[in-house]
């Protein structure tokens, strides 16, 4: 143990001589600056704070902090730049550092002070520093160049700056930087363009990172500063991005060197075994305490290293039963899972079924309905044609028992006509002339031969019109409006040209020559039309139909008033009349009867 601590104190003055040693040989300075109490825009609370803390840092690390200012007017702070101008012409390494505004005019980054007005992007250069001044300070230092900037702040005189020139540009951050000079880094606080937080604790989020990484001791520079960039970003959630700007040699660059390792003299056997114990006890695994009693059988040490495998083994044991337990309890819950997916499974397997089984009723019942509507629809077309069919029978019938009564009545009317005419005109002797002998053949044909009259012709006319369904009114001998009405209806349905003022032959036979209706059947008020008959048009409930074709309540018997009994008049005698005639047709087949 004495040994031990011998050892370690000959480091600790080997190392303080080395440290001494060079800081003689070399000289590092830095400048530290942080503006916060603003005077003309909202103050910022972490600057001051940031520069104290890593001025604090650059002392530790062995550099002579020529400058730590805060809260630099325009014309303080270009006075500090000058002083730190001359401090390092004889440098071997210069580090600035700068927390406050910054802002990016057409493509140049300024620092800006705290008294800055910045009423007009012409006042920039008056009110602000320029970045490319501090790089062509730091142009004579020898061996490093380091310009560290959080000033990447949102710039708080866009909304009040008027611009003299409407092209000219004022961005967000700072602006990318074209480094010329070697050896020479320019640490960005965010990326170009990005704007940078301020913070809500002690520090901003990138001066802390610095704190923690950028004097590490034997630690390249490069090295550092991605290890701040991770941590911001990690710190901002991705947000905010540091960079820099610049390249230095391939050789390892450290703001803080690397203490150099010095010989130690052998320790004795307990020593070993107490570093092989240490070693052994921070892996603290069951191997590493196997290794260690390979190489130390005995002693006291070996003994804890038993006492640590035996713990390791009883902890490994309480672990595997453990798990042992936890598979059994993931088997059983599987298990139970598998049942209850199983009975889901057989659930949805069941009422499937029962919804096919309810799909195949209600589809067996709709096709028994269909069937059921095709018979019905069959019976009911069956029906039709046969109504169809007594309809054309009974049309036939009809027909020709007119056309028998119409040539009955024909022939009857021509002897009537025969009879006149043989008591008009009696047989006269027969006159034999010589030079005429075939005259009296033909004179007798001319008396004999039957002569039919006007009002005969428009009777037998108005018959058949009123047979193929055009309505000329009463058959009898007198041609009426009504009768050319019904022979111009023929004339356009049958597409022929009869003249409707008189009742010709030429019409009648015309006429006589179509067997079945021309014009369409025509119903009074309250019928229809239905297979070429006119049927009643059913009243709804409680209803019933009137002679004048109207549907009107019905009166109950309690209801109706007393009537007397009127005594029928006597009926007139009236011409009989042969009528074919259907309730709820306009036309009606009517003649009057010869015999």
């Amino acid at each position: 143990m004495i040994s031990r601590i011998l050892s370690i104190t000959t480091l600790v003055c080997l190392l303080f001589a080395w440290s001494s040693g060079a800081a003689v040989a070399e000289r590092r300075i830095a400048l530290v600056i942080g503006n916060s109490a603003y005077k003309n825009v909202t103050p910022l609370p972490n600057p001051a704070h940031d520069a104290a803390a890593i001025s604090g840092m650059l002392k530790k690390a062995g550099f002579e902090v020529v400058l730590s200012e805060t809260d630099l007017g325009n014309v303080h702070m270009r006075r500090t730049l000058r002083a730190f101008a001359r401090k390092a012409l004889h440098a071997d390494m210069a580090v600035v550092y700068y927390a406050g505004h910054g802002i990016e005019v057409d493509g140049t980054n300024y620092l800006i002070p705290v008294d800055a007005k910045l009423a007009s992007d012409l006042d920039v250069e008056d009110e602000t520093i320029s970045l490319n001044r501090i790089v062509r300070i730091l142009e004579p230092v020898r061996r490093l160049r380091l310009i560290i900037l959080d000033a990447c702040r949102e710039n708080p005189f866009s909304r009040t700056m008027t611009r003299s020139i409407a092209t000219r540009s004022i961005g967000r951050g700072l602006a990318r930087v074209e480094v010329t000079t070697t050896d020479t880094l320019i640490a960005f606080a965010a990326k170009a363009g990005m704007t940078a937080a301020d913070g809500n604790g002690a520090h901003s989020p990138y001066t802390a990172a610095l704190l923690d990484n950028l004097t590490v001791p034997g630690l390249d520079l490069r090295i550092a500063l991605g290890r701040v960039r991770d941590e911001v970003m990690k710190e901002t959630g991705d947000r905010q991005e540091p960079y820099y700007y610049g390249s230095i040699g391939g050789s390892t660059v450290t703001l803080v060197p690397k203490p150099k390792a010095v010989a130690k003299p052998r320790p004795s056997v307990d020593v070993l075994a107490h570093d092989d114990y240490e070693f052994a006890e921070r892996i603290g695994s069951r191997e590493a305490w196997d290794y260690f009693l390979e190489k130390h059988k005995s002693g006291f040490y070996a003994k804890l290293a038993r006492a640590a495998r035996d713990k390791i083994a009883a902890t490994e044991k309480r672990q595997q039963r453990a798990a042992e337990a936890e598979q059994k309890a993931q088997a059983a819950a599987e298990a139970k899972r598998q049942a209850a997916l199983k009975a889901a499974a057989q659930a949805a397997e069941t009422k499937h079924q029962a919804a096919l089984q309810a799909a195949a009723r209600k589809a067996a019942e709709e096709a028994a309905k269909r069937q059921a509507a095709a018979r019905k629809a069959a019976a009911e077309a069956a029906k039709r044609q046969a109504a169809e069919q007594a309809r054309l029978r009974a049309a036939e019938q009809a027909r020709l028992k007119a056309e028998a009564e119409a040539k009955r009545l024909a022939e009857e009317q021509a002897r009537l006509r025969e009879k006149l005419a043989a008591a008009t005109h009696p047989k006269q002797a027969p006159i034999v002339v010589a030079s005429a002998p075939t005259a009296a053949p033909d004179t007798a044909k001319r008396d004999i031969a039957p002569a039919i009259g006007p009002a005969d012709i428009a009777r037998l006319l108005k018959l058949h019109l009123k047979r193929v369904g055009c309505d000329p009114g009463v058959v009898d001998g007198q041609w009426t409006r009504q009768s050319q009405r019904a022979l111009r209806q023929f004339n356009k349905r049958t597409h022929a040209s009869l003249d409707v003022k008189v009742a010709s032959l030429n019409a009648l036979d015309i006429v006589k020559q179509h067997k079945d209706r021309v014009c369409p059947l025509q119903c009074r008020k309250g019928y229809k039309a239905e297979d070429d008959r006119c049927v009643a048009v059913a009243c709804r409930h409680g209803y019933v139909r009137n002679k004048h074709g109207d549907c009107e309540r019905k009166i109950r018997s309690a209801e109706r008033p007393a009537r007397r009994k009127a005594a029928a008049p006597a009926a007139k005698p009236r011409a009989r009349k042969c009528t074919t005639h259907d309730p709820g047709a306009l036309q009606s087949f009517q003649w009057n009867c010869p015999w």
